[in-house]
């Protein structure tokens, strides 16, 4: 039997330190999209402006770190995989996200503790998300 370590908060939201880390959070996150050649493919997928998708991944965000529920209160049921149908997302825009999340998450400076579980999350999501050479 393993027994796993308690977290130090009630929910990941408070973990991070509510809205100003997990804003500083998708914004470093867009800002390294755009900058890092490596995120070529990702950027490309997200069309000329990314204000929208930082607006609306913070709100979302929020919701499912169990802090204010903003995306849900303004769009409904997130739905995303639903949401994000008319994006190509196969396996090299997943790990892409997936690289950008884990750089934005080291550079703003989350909890290794809770950025090991926010990366297994985030795998998780963005597996089930593809929808192109699935």
């Amino acid at each position: 039997m393993q027994i796993q370590e308690k977290p130090p908060a009630a929910t990941p939201f408070e973990w991070i330190g509510g809205e100003a880390p997990v804003r500083a959070l998708v914004d470093r996150f867009y800002d390294l999209m755009d900058l890092e050649p490596g995120y070529a493919a990702l950027r490309a997928a997200h069309g000329p402006g990314l204000e929208n998708a930082r607006q609306r991944l913070f709100m979302f965000l929020c919701g499912w770190l169990g802090g204010p529920q903003y995306y849900t209160e303004q769009f409904g049921h997130p739905r995303l995989r639903a949401r994000h149908m008319p994006f190509k997302i196969g396996i090299l825009e997943r790990d892409q996200w997936l690289a950008c999340m884990d750089q934005a998450m080291g550079e703003t400076g989350v909890d290794e503790g809770l950025r090991a579980r926010l990366r297994d999350s985030f795998f998780q999501t963005a597996d089930w998300m593809r929808n192109h050479g699935v």
